[in-house]
């Protein structure tokens, strides 16, 4: 075969036809998507010199055009997202193999005290003393966590395993056999990044169980969570977990300020490839690009899940005296649709699973947020649940039609992460087909700089017993339900205090309105508006909206509240 002959060939074969054992192993090495660019530029160089060159010559200047392309290859074409998305498209033509566990008892029985001691020894931290602010620290494997994660790093020169090394932890008082520790690896990591003090490394991101990860920004501690992908949340088929099984870590260069990350996801119904940029920061963001292809068909899937924890809070008190006024991760769902209008679902925690959908096309935003920062809305010390960041999903692109659904799930306790949100498609593409969507993470605690300010908010929402004044101005109950909802934001202080400000409010046919008044708050400088209602079976929800109008002029998001039956 002539030389010009064989760049007709694919990308891989034409990888594969380097007489240079090296050269080809260092295409191999950098990924598919690699190969594939250097393959085109040959081509392109080989149909040239077959129009201007004679044979003889052509053949040694294509040669030397190889040497020169695999010599560049690796700084000029990093790692990326084709070279996950070919992984994650031949893994959805394969049957679903179920990953094993290899812990031994000691790891797999640990208690979760004894997990805790095991601890990452920042003496070891990957990337301590180079250039770059950027560390990971690695979890160890134990409890629950018993598949490892391969952990790989990205560099110039190519793609480099990141070895599991039993020396990288300290295992506290814990008794163990180096048998034990024998071909264990990684069950996930951290990113260590000097959010807060220059001299001082901080957790910015942690990667740890199925898909979940977390995210904080400067003065923030953990709250909500983030996942890659949900599937078949709340069905009674049940939930599956689908899990990242390999990640891509690129070393950062000096000059940067954000960190690239690829991740391989898999599960029996689904694969997918990801790639997270996290940038750090007061608020920090986590850009994801996410191709997904089914293996087989699914009830219902979630794109960019969100999942957090509400207890109790100031539309559900605690049923039991508590010092802390609330008690939750985040306090409601926060929708922008795509035709224009905000929509806010205060959360709860009902008896029975509550499943909530609002149907949107092309969404352009949606997460569960944390409003209100004031200490004295939660007064803890120990979990600062004012410092919680809120997590909102910036869409990127047209999403169609679809909706977002709202999963709410009973607990007792707030160890529980009972509360979901994710996006879910009308329709999905073929099996094997890719889907492709792209989003931003916010993780902030500025809620009011994720709103339109010509929409005024809702600030909180309140429950209480509803009550008439008597003639002797003494309050009695009446058998009713009363919500006090606070409306605030520039569009509202901008407004005189005169103004006709009128409610728009609709209720679903098991509830009553008996009241509905409005009246100017000087301490807010917005509204208070406040609706007493009567349930007409109360083993079944209320379904309720609201919005402040001046005119035909829409001057607040939509308040969306479902009070949950009392069973």
């Amino acid at each position: 075969m002539s030389m010009i002959a064989q760049f007709e060939w694919t990308g891989t074969t034409c990888a594969e036809s380097f007489s240079s054992s090296s050269v080809r192993e260092l295409l191999i090495r950098n990924g598919h998507a690699v190969i594939q660019r250097i393959c085109t530029l040959i081509k392109g160089a080989a149909l040239f010199l077959k129009i201007n060159s004679k044979p003889g010559k052509a053949k040694a200047i294509v040669l030397s055009f190889t040497a020169l392309m695999a010599m560049f290859g690796a700084k000029a074409w990093a790692f990326s997202l084709d070279d996950v998305s070919a992984q994650a498209k031949s893994l959805a033509e394969q049957k679903f193999v179920a990953p094993k566990s290899n812990l031994p008892a000691v790891f797999r029985d640990m208690k979760f005290a004894d997990y805790q001691k095991i601890q990452f020894r920042q003496d070891k931290a990957y990337w301590a003393g180079e250039k770059t602010p950027f560390e990971l620290n690695f979890y160890h494997q134990g409890m629950h966590f018993d598949v490892p994660v391969k952990l790989n790093e990205v560099t110039a020169t190519g793609v480099h395993e990141i070895k599991y090394d039993p020396s990288f932890f300290n295992f506290g008082d814990l008794t163990l056999d180096e048998a034990a520790l024998k071909d264990l690896g990684f069950a996930g990591f951290r990113v260590m990044y000097p959010l807060n003090k220059p001299d001082k490394q901080d957790e910015l991101m942690t990667l740890l169980g199925a898909s979940y990860f977390r995210v904080i920004g400067r003065d923030q501690v953990y709250g909500l969570s983030a996942r890659g992908l949900a599937i078949d949340t709340a069905l009674p088929s049940g939930e599956e977990f689908p899990r990242f099984r390999e990640f891509w870590i690129e070393h950062p260069q000096p000059d940067r300020r954000n960190l690239v990350i690829y991740a391989l996801l898999d599960s029996p119904r689904a694969t997918g490839a990801y790639r997270l940029v996290v940038t750090p920061g007061s608020d920090s963001t986590v850009d994801v690009q996410a191709r997904i292809f089914l293996r087989d068909n699914v009830g219902k899937l979630g794109i960019a899940p969100l999942t957090s924890m509400y207890l109790f809070g100031s539309n559900q008190p605690s049923p039991q005296i508590n010092y802390r006024p609330a008690l939750h991760d985040s306090n409601g769902l926060a929708i922008h649709a795509g035709n224009g209008e905000w929509i806010w679902r205060p959360l709860n925690n009902p008896k029975r699973l509550s499943v909530s959908t609002y149907q949107i096309e092309n969404p352009k935003g949606f997460g569960l947020l944390q409003r209100g920062r004031d200490f004295g809305r939660y007064e803890d010390l120990d979990d600062r649940y004012d410092l919680r960041p809120s997590g909102w999903v910036e869409t990127k692109g047209d999403w169609g039609k679809g909706r977002v659904e709202l999963v709410e799930i009973p607990t007792p306790d707030e160890t529980n992460d009972n509360i979901v949100a994710f996006w879910t498609p009308e329709s999905l593409p073929p099996l094997g087909e890719p889907l492709d969507l792209s989003y931003r993470l916010h993780f902030t605690t500025d809620e009011p700089a994720l709103h339109s300010p010509d929409i005024a908010w809702v600030q909180q929402t309140r429950l209480s017993v509803g009550d008439v004044k008597q003639p002797n101005l003494i309050r009695q109950p009446d058998g009713s339900t009363a919500f006090i909802i606070d409306f605030a934001g520039p569009v509202l202080k901008n407004l005189p205090e005169n103004t006709q400000v009128a409610s728009q409010v609709s209720l679903n046919e098991n509830g009553e309105l008996v009241e509905n008044t409005i009246r100017y708050n000087p301490v807010t400088k917005g509204w208070r508006l406040t609706l007493r209602l009567k349930v007409k079976d109360p083993t079944k929800p209320v379904e309720m909206r609201a919005a402040l109008v001046e005119g035909d002029k829409t001057l607040t998001e939509t308040w969306s509240y479902q009070l949950p039956a009392n069973e």
